[in-house]
Parts: structure tokens; sequence; C-alpha cells
């Protein structure tokens, strides 16, 4: 069974229920997640050793948040325990032609006081196969960036396979300190994953006659991109999510992932009714990773990858709760949505 960790933060999710605004609850529904806490439930969920590495206190709530993760068998001996309070951030789930809004409280949170010495990689990465981290934690503080940079430093002296997501966030910092702590942390990353518009936020590389904002993709575009993030910072995989947005509750999704040589692309799905939009992303990496790692080949793993996303974008919450069975299901081209008995 390959093991993988992940390490970032994972926070109390507060929404109001169903599609009622902010201004409209007076009840939040109560859930837990984050994007590196949704990549280590999907793969355990997908069957893998996925272990989670954050920071938490000491308090009933704190102890909460594990609880939500061992549940889907996440391994959480590695949490440090410390510091005042987990991160909360609330969600208003947009609908049509309205967006999602995510207000954040999640400043002094327990993962942003954490320091590298809080952590012992070489026992932590006994027998690990892969280490996943998002753009969102080095963000969180400069001690989360220097537990990163340790945490990739190790896992290159110890030959572990490492991805992350750009995952740009604008209400943590500005794209220029983003662009200047992430490329020090690049240089250790075997798969950059990003969307359409992590690569120019983050890096200043844009892919070109693409508005995400009319839906408008060019793929050729977008390889130009990958080729630019090779160059640049000789990363062995690129991959893209290819989002495109005709409303809150209408999307088409897929992806592509490019080797070096050659750009795949998945099969487009297009999502009409979203769930929870939520956790897109994180589902879809952790899908490529099962992918990678299961020796399904470079398509085999997007067509994976994407079908995962898609089936979460049907599920409540930031946990993407699918099976390997029915990712096959789906990448193998049974999307009817039948009844099964």
């Amino acid at each position: 069974m390959k093991k993988i960790v992940t390490l970032g933060e994972i926070m109390l999710r507060l929404a109001p229920l169903g599609y009622s605004r902010f201004t409209q609850a007076d009840t939040f529904g109560a859930t837990y997640g984050g994007g590196e806490a949704n990549v280590a439930v999907s793969l355990a969920n997908f069957g893998m050793d996925a272990a989670f590495v954050t920071k938490l206190p000491t308090n009933d709530i704190g102890q909460a948040a594990v609880n939500s993760l061992r549940k889907f068998g996440v391994d959480t001996r590695h949490i440090v325990r410390g510091g005042a309070r987990v991160g909360i951030y609330f969600l208003e789930k947009g609908a049509n032609q309205r967006p999602s809004k995510v207000v954040y409280d999640r400043a002094g949170s327990s993962i942003s006081t954490a320091k590298p010495a809080d952590f012992d990689w070489d026992h932590i990465f006994e027998g690990v196969d892969w280490f996943h981290f998002t753009g969102i934690t080095p963000a969180i503080s400069p001690d989360a960036a220097e537990v990163c940079l340790a945490a990739l430093q190790a896992a290159r002296a110890k030959g572990i396979a490492t991805s992350c997501d750009l995952n740009y966030r604008k209400n943590l910092w500005s794209k220029a300190q983003a662009g200047e702590t992430m490329a020090k942390l690049m240089p250790y990353v075997d798969l950059c994953i990003a969307n359409e518009e992590d690569a120019a936020d983050v890096f200043n590389i844009h892919a070109a006659e693409t508005d995400v904002t009319a839906g408008e993709l060019n793929l050729d575009g977008y390889v130009d991109v990958a080729r630019q993030l090779k160059e640049r910072f000789g990363f062995k995989y690129i991959t893209i999510t290819l989002r495109e947005s005709f409303s809150a509750s209408h999307n088409d999704w897929g992806g592509m992932l490019y080797d070096g040589t050659q750009a795949y692309f998945s099969k487009r799905y297009a999502i009409k009714n979203i769930v929870d939009r939520v956790g897109g992303g994180d589902s879809f990496g952790a899908g490529l990773i099962y992918g990678l790692l299961s020796d399904l080949g470079p398509q085999g793993a997007l067509e994976f990858a994407a079908a995962a996303s898609c089936l979460k974008h049907s599920v409540e919450g930031d946990f993407n709760m699918v099976s390997v069975a029915e990712v096959q299901a789906l990448a193998g081209g049974d999307a009817s949505g039948r009844v099964q008995r």
C-alpha cells in the first residue's frame, strides 16, 4: 500500500443551510476541511495509507477536527498539539449567476504558530512514497512557509515524490509575496498543480486568449503555460485544471497533464447542477496522485483525476466521499446517474 503525507491547515467550516446568504442565516452547518486535509481524506477513501500533518489546539474543537479525519481512516499520529485556536472559514454557496463567497477567520490559528522544530520529518517520512502541500500553507505565516521548506528538503533527501497545488488565495497574501515565497519552494516539487488563474497570479505566466469570466479556454495557451513552468522550475509534471464557469451552478470541467514532452487532455464533464464545488481542485489533485502511484500512466491518471473531481461537485462538504469503483465507472463512460441497486 502506498503511503502519502500531506501538510496543511484543517479548518472549521461554517455555512448557512442550503443556499441561504450570510445575512439571511440564523443557523450554520459545521463541518471540517482544508486543502491538504481534503487530499488526505480522498486518498484514504481510495484505499491508500494517508497521513495528515498539522498543528491543532488541545481543546475539544481541535479534537473534533482530528476526529473528522480519523473516521475516514486518515493517520493523525503526527499532528502536533498546541496554539490557541482552530481556524474558521464561512462559506456562502452561490447559485446560478450569484457566486459563492468565503470569509476567513483564521488569524492566529495554531498552524500559523508552528515552527520547523515542531515536526520530526525523518520520523514522519519513514516509509513514505509521496508528500503533498498547497500554496495556502506557506501563505498562513512566515513560520508556516519555513515548515513547508523543511518538509520539502527532508522529502528530497529521502527521494520522496512531492506535489504542490499553487492555490493562490488573495485574502491571505499578495501576488508579490506569493511569487517570492513559492519560487523558493518550487525547486523541490515534482508535480505542480494549478488552475486557470494560479500560474498568472503567482508567477505572472498567462494563458493566451483565455477569459475565465467568459468561460473561454484556449488549450494551446495552457500547454504554453505548462512549458514555461517546466522551463522555470524543472517540474516532472505540470497539471492544470480546466474549468469553464458559465455560472455558479453550471461548469464544464476537465484537466491537462504535461510531462515535459507531451500534453494529455482528459474528457470534459458538463456539471449543470453543482452541489458543492469547494474541494474540487483538491479532489483532482488526490485523484492524480492516486493514478500516478497506481501506475495508471499519464492519460489514465488524468482521467481518474478529472472523474474524481467531477463527482466531488455532487458531494456536500470539503471532503470527496467517493470510492475508486465510482470514479472508475464515471471515467469509463457511465455518466447516467442511474440508481444503483
